[in-house]
């Protein structure tokens, strides 16, 4: 069987829409090498996913849109992302398996991440999958560069949306998220200057950023980047902080909190969610900075991809807490 069942919930509008493969995550408990008998926490990893189940805690209605393999990993996924409360639109299949993720920890202080995703489920996405009923009604797309890597057919699929949903008048973010084991810098490179145009606000780490516009300091490479066409370019730069450039309001940096690192995978992904409930919400840049810094802090302090991602009422207690010490 070359297709699939589509799966489907029935929910409220959404807000934000994303699209990409996610996977099976399997984390070791304790630091040590990989030997029989260790202990792995069995989760769900997808950085489209991660955004959506983010946003979706914070109160934005959010949908995502997939393939996964008709076996028990995607299953979980599935039912994982409903418990979120995720708009899921989701095609099983058959013919491939869902792809799956390993995080070791060597020592306390190191993850190490593998990937076994070579012809999974995720990398069948198609335009079918986009089609304009699963963007129907939809404020933002988001999509990231992990989509354009996974090969021809979720690259099509990716294009395809894009000019979906720049005819049916919906934002397009996307994040760079730029995987050298999936494809090369000058593949990358010559890829997403054909995406670039289109985009309405791109999100980079400042070396993805570089795929784009080599030269310069960060105000100078995302201004470059907004010159391709982004109306936004947003830099995220870990423990130096994030910026922001608008052809209108020039660029604007955010600092970085001191904070413990107990699992940085998806902190960049919680980041993003983070500026984009802001955006939707109509807040101001300095607003959609600061909350993707809190957001992004908090994923690095707790284990897993989005676990420890926070309500909107969550938030507001810990900065009453903050405001009182």
């Amino acid at each position: 069987m070359t297709g699939g069942a589509t799966t489907g919930d029935v929910a409220s509008v959404p807000v934000v829409v994303t699209a990409g493969e996610t996977m099976g995550a399997f984390a070791a408990v304790a630091p040590g090498a990989v030997m029989r008998g260790q202990q792995f926490r069995v989760g769900v990893a997808g950085s489209e996913s991660n955004v959506a189940i983010v946003l979706a805690r914070l109160g934005v209605a959010t949908r995502w849109v997939g393939c996964v393999g008709d076996d028990g990993v995607g299953a979980m996924i599935l039912r994982e992302l409903r418990t979120e409360r995720v708009d899921v639109r989701a095609r099983t299949l058959s013919s491939h398996q869902t792809g799956v993720m390993v995080k070791s920890r060597p020592s306390s202080s190191h993850w190490s991440v593998s990937y076994h995703r070579r012809e999974s489920a995720g990398a069948q996405l198609s335009a079918a999958d986009l089609s304009s009923d699963a963007l129907a009604g939809a404020t933002v797309l988001h999509l990231t560069g992990i989509t354009l890597a996974l090969g021809p057919i979720a690259r099509s699929a990716v294009f395809d949306a894009v000019r979906r949903a720049k005819a049916a008048g919906i934002l397009v973010s996307f994040d760079v998220n730029h995987r050298r084991a999936l494809w090369s810098d000058e593949e990358a490179s010559r890829v997403l200057a054909d995406l670039v145009p289109s985009v309405d606000v791109l999100f980079a780490g400042l070396d993805e950023a570089r795929l784009l516009a080599s030269s310069g300091g960060p105000r100078e490479i995302a201004q470059a980047i907004g010159e391709l066409g982004p109306r936004e370019v947003v830099l995220k730069m870990g423990a130096a902080g994030s910026g922001t450039w608008t052809a209108s309001g020039g660029y604007i940096e955010q600092g970085a909190h001191p904070v413990s690192v107990v699992d940085p995978v998806g902190a960049g992904d919680a980041f993003v969610a983070g500026y984009l409930a802001e955006l939707v919400a109509g807040g101001s840049v300095v607003e959609r900075l600061a909350l993707g810094a809190r957001l992004g802090e908090r994923a690095v302090s707790t284990i897993g991809d989005w676990e420890g991602a926070p309500t909107r009422a969550e938030l507001q207690v810990k900065r009453v807490d903050e405001v009182a010490r």
